[in-house]
């Protein structure tokens, strides 16, 4: 009877310990796990959870018009992560889908996405690649009409806001018979006051990255 106590005894207090060093393996982990998520949150930038305002400016008529739009959808293909926001958008690469196209008139973001785009190849996106030079400057690769090209921008960083211009020349694309085939198609209402039709070459670029 005194070995089947002690034998059971035994037992006990070997599950128990085993229970309470499980209990405390699993407070240890949960412990890790918090302290680690805390540390990504406070010191990563990421900008695909960021707000991203990507603003363009068009031109028409010999007065040269500014006509407005944006692009309201960016991917972030590789990238986009630092422990500063210059070092999050350094090396970002990215695709824009050409149907998040908006001007806020649905006539003209179906001219442009039909006469100019449309006349393009690989029509569905834009693509590229921001690289940082130094504290103000740095070029972007763009991709077009199956054209790689590098824009050089400048940028500032005011807190935790990231905010880029640039200028595209279009014909730098070879996309001089979408911008051709874009004025044909809004013929009238790119006529200014001398009574020509123009479509401008250049396009100003505007874009805000708010972590």
């Amino acid at each position: 009877m005194k070995k089947i106590f002690i034998i059971s005894f035994l037992v006990i207090a070997t599950a128990f310990n085993f229970t309470a060093c499980k209990s405390d393996t699993k407070k240890e982990e949960s412990k890790t796990e918090e302290i680690e998520s805390t540390t990504k949150s406070e010191s990563t930038f990421s900008v695909t959870n960021a707000k991203n305002e990507i603003n363009f400016t068009a031109y028409k008529t010999s007065e040269k018009v500014a006509v407005g739009g944006q692009f309201k959808e960016i991917n972030i293909i590789a990238g986009g992560e630092g422990n500063s926001v210059k070092e999050a958008i350094n090396n970002t690469e990215f695709s824009i889908p050409v149907s998040s196209l908006f001007t806020k008139d649905t006539s003209r973001d179906f001219k442009v996405k039909k006469f100019f785009f449309g006349m393009m190849e690989d029509t569905q996106l834009l693509s590229g690649k921001l690289m940082i030079t130094d504290d103000a400057n740095g070029t972007a690769e763009i991709k077009m009409n199956g054209v790689s090209k590098n824009v050089p921008f400048t940028y500032t960083i005011v807190d935790k806001t990231f905010n880029m211009k640039a200028t595209m020349h279009i014909n730098n694309w070879n996309a001089s018979k979408a911008l051709e085939a874009l004025n044909k198609a809004c013929f009238d209402l790119h006529k200014g006051a001398d009574g020509v039709s123009k479509t401008w070459n250049d396009v100003a670029l505007d874009i805000t990255t708010t972590f």
